[in-house]
This record gives structure tokens, sequence and C-alpha cells, in this order.
């Protein structure tokens, strides 16, 4: 398996189990499911009849997330358009600085940068359509996961910079 890592926090954002696709040089899309977590009825033994509830309130505690917020812990945070766009100018420099310390051509940092800007443009262009995520270490300075839905309005979706991106293989 193939786990992607922020290269500037280190969190991990995804895996190769959630079927990722690369999309126009720039990012790496995967689908994502929403599942029921939590109102996990355990049995210990005890007279449900006999106590309070009745043990039916198991389903009201189930909570419906995203698989892959879950599975990777990734934190809800909010953005602006003009925050938004802050954040990524600061958080390009980042990635080409680090691209280049670890041994980048100047044409595959230039090819970063004008696929990374181009697919830019689509983000600010459906900016209302996007949920914001960080990592678990909750870094400002880290890659923010996008989350939106696909056409049909079901099926949600991550987008992660491919070039913020390490892969480790575990």
């Amino acid at each position: 398996m193939i786990i992607y890592k922020d290269i500037i926090t280190g969190d991990e954002l995804i895996s190769d189990s959630y079927n990722v696709k690369e999309i126009d040089g720039a990012v790496y899309e995967a689908d994502c499911k929403k599942i029921a977590v939590g109102g996990d009825n355990i049995d210990i033994g005890a007279n449900p009849s006999a106590e309070e509830g009745g043990g039916d309130d198991v389903e009201d505690q189930k909570q419906q997330v995203i698989d892959v917020v879950y599975s990777f812990r990734l934190q809800e945070t909010n953005f602006d358009k003009k925050s938004y766009l802050t954040h990524l100018k600061g958080y390009m420099k980042s990635v080409k600085e680090k691209m280049k310390a670890n041994g980048a051509d100047d044409d595959a940092v230039k090819e970063f940068e004008s696929k990374a800007q181009g697919y830019a443009k689509k983000i600010v262009g459906n900016f209302k359509d996007y949920e914001f995520f960080i990592g678990e270490s909750m870094d400002p300075d880290g890659m923010v996961v996008l989350l939106n839905y696909r056409e049909d309005g079901v099926t949600p979706f991550v987008t992660i910079w491919k070039h913020g991106v390490k892969e480790e293989k575990v």
C-alpha cells in the first residue's frame, strides 16, 4: 500500500486504497464514501429491557462521516476566498522550496508552477463548492485537502496537490 504524506507536515492524507487518480498533472483525486461510525452496541450481559431506553438508542449515536476524512483524521477548517488564496500562495512557495531542496530541476519546478496555477483557477472558479480539511497535526502551513462532490451530487471526492505529497510504501 502507498500512503501519501504531506511534505510540509508529514501528515498522512490518503492512501492508494482509495483509487487515487492524477488530474491535469497538478493534483490527485480520490472518490470517497459516507460511512456510519459510532453507536457500537457492546453486549455487557445486562438485560436491555431492565436498562433505561431498552438499548434502542444505539442507531441515534451513529454519525455519518466521509471515510477518507475519518480514516486519516483530517480536521475541518474554514476559508473565505481571499484567505484561501493567501494560504495557497504561501503553501505553493513552500512546496517549490521543498522540490528544489530535494533535487528537482528547474523544468520540474516550472511545470509544477504552471500546472498548479491552472488548477488553482479551477478551484477559485468553484470555490463555494469546496469543504476544507487540514492534516491531523493541524499545522496551518500544511496542505489543505479539498472535498467536493461529483456531478451526481452524492459522491464525495478529495483533492490533494500532487507535488505536495511524498509517496511512502508500507
